[in-house]
């Protein structure tokens, strides 16, 4: 089956997602027909490591698994390792055009949050070079724009969302997790849904141009200033996928994407109660409402 996700084509075998992905990923099923950006291929056993050198080790606590990240040869390889003993997965993507570079040994005895989070590694890796990638953040819809609100775990960036569909009429979440955000030709820099919503079913295949970007930090006021653009980039950087920090070429073409998306989009800090002025304040801001 063919999927488009923010104009990237990703194209996966029929039986491989699960019942619950499978959910996640009909909005962004298309019938055009042409070549994919990312073709991922099932296989028995993916090839050995040749020249593998580990960028990143990290928790994956949806699946309480340990996960390591590196690079080879060939390219780019993920092994997610379930620490209940059973068989890790392994994704693996070609470092250049990523048509048909992409296989894994996942099947269906494994997890399925592990096919998740490796086709989402895997569609990072592809879509960067297009000039799209992933942002961690919970996005409203509104006035026919989308803003951005980043925030470490914990910060409260869905409480804020919550208050904005709670208190300001019109407001809709677009993607409370993982949209992918785009900038590139004359096209202004774009926000898009995703299969990827964290707990929050909201998978929308729709896209709009960003209006702001606001980082969230709780405090016992509510304050907003607008970041210069090196504190932007510094704003931004923690939300993009944090193994791709760890590999020069990944890091190079997020950080060209971000610096093109806060040419023309305002970005924000805002310190904040969990309240319904929060929420006004952020608005009014960005919107002058």
């Amino acid at each position: 089956m063919d999927y488009k996700i923010a104009n990237i084509r990703v194209s996966l075998p029929d039986a491989c997602t699960g019942e619950h992905f499978t959910r996640a990923l009909r909005p962004f099923l298309t019938l055009d027909t042409g070549p994919a950006d990312l073709a991922l291929e099932i296989v028995p056993r993916l090839p050995d490591e040749a020249g593998y050198r580990e960028l990143y080790r990290f928790d994956f606590t949806d699946a309480d698994a340990d996960c390591r990240f590196g690079r080879d040869d060939a390219g780019y390889l993920l092994e997610i390792a379930p620490r209940d003993g059973s068989a890790p997965a392994r994704f693996r993507s070609g470092y250049e055009a990523v048509r048909g570079g992409a296989a894994s040994d996942f099947t269906l005895h494994h997890n399925p949050a592990l096919l998740r989070f490796g086709l989402w590694t895997l569609y990072n890796i592809a879509a960067v070079r297009r000039g799209a990638v992933a942002i961690h953040s919970s996005v409203i819809r509104y006035g026919g724009k989308g803003v951005l609100f980043l925030g470490e775990s914990g910060t409260g960036k869905s409480t804020h969302t919550r208050l904005w569909r709670e208190h300001i009429p019109g407001a809709e979440l677009l993607n409370d997790d993982s949209p992918i955000i785009s900038a590139g030709g004359d096209t202004a820099p774009q926000v898009w849904g995703s299969p990827w919503s964290g707990k929050t079913p909201c998978y929308r295949n729709e896209n709009l141009p960003i209006a702001a970007i606001v980082r969230l930090s709780q405090a016992p006021h509510n304050r907003i200033r607008r970041l210069r653009p090196i504190e932007a980039i510094g704003a931004l950087l923690p939300s993009a996928p944090p193994a791709f920090s760890h590999d020069e070429r990944l890091q190079d073409d997020v950080c060209a994407l971000l610096s093109r998306v806060i040419e023309s989009v305002p970005v924000y800090h805002l310190e904040c109660l969990p309240d319904a002025d929060a929420a006004r304040l952020s608005c009014q801001t960005i919107f002058g409402e």
